[in-house]
């Protein structure tokens, strides 16, 4: 707290002309009440914040057969996406058929992996930008519109990718191509193993 000073020391003497001279008082500040202050709205603030929580991207891997199970449905409407080295992918469309599949080269640039993924999802890049401008104006909710979005990239109509790598890919490339399919509204999407017959076939076009 502020507390004045009031000595009277020296004070009341007269001047030349017989007058009394002004007491001098001089102020000193207790700072002691204003660093509690301080502490205590830190406090306040820490237990009232929100801390930012991790995000973290949802990642949908298949379930590994059982003995006995049925052997899983052809993926007619799929990309296979092979990652290597130097950022390079290889990647064909429908079945591989060794025989008769050609791998075809691209990169991570926008005129690269991303035109070729819409291109090859364009139904649902449709319908998904259709719900986001009903939402943009509200005329569906939050939740409505995360689980029509959800709906649309499981639709049959939606491309599967399927991410394989050969010992040379790294783990960046595997979190870049993830973020480049959530991008481009791919919803349906696996890791799965590269086969020898893959890894010739890219060995030859290196």
């Amino acid at each position: 707290m502020a507390e004045l000073n009031t000595d009277d020391s020296g004070g009341g003497k007269k001047g030349k002309h017989g007058k009394k001279r002004a007491k001098k008082s001089s102020t000193k500040i207790d700072m002691t009440p204003m660093v509690d202050l301080a502490f205590l709205l830190l406090t306040f603030f820490m237990l009232t914040t929100t801390f930012s929580k991790p995000k973290a991207m949802e990642i949908g891997m298949p379930a590994d057969p059982k003995p006995g199970d049925p052997e899983p449905p052809k993926i007619n409407n799929a990309i296979t996406l092979m990652l290597t080295e130097k950022d390079k992918i290889f990647y064909y469309t429908g079945e591989f058929k060794p025989k008769e599949t050609k791998l075809q080269e691209t990169n991570f640039s926008k005129d690269g992996l991303h035109k070729i993924l819409l291109d090859n999802n364009q139904w649902a890049k449709t319908k998904i930008e259709a719900l986001n401008k009903q939402f943009e104006t509200r005329l569906i909710a939050d939740t409505t519109y995360k689980r029509m979005v959800r709906e649309v990239k499981q639709k049959k109509e939606a491309i599967t990718a399927l991410i394989k790598t050969d010992n040379k890919a790294t783990y960046q490339n595997v979190i870049d191509m993830l973020d480049e399919l959530n991008v481009c509204f791919v919803g349906k999407y696996a890791l799965v193993d590269i086969s020898q017959q893959e890894l010739d076939m890219i060995n030859k076009l290196k």
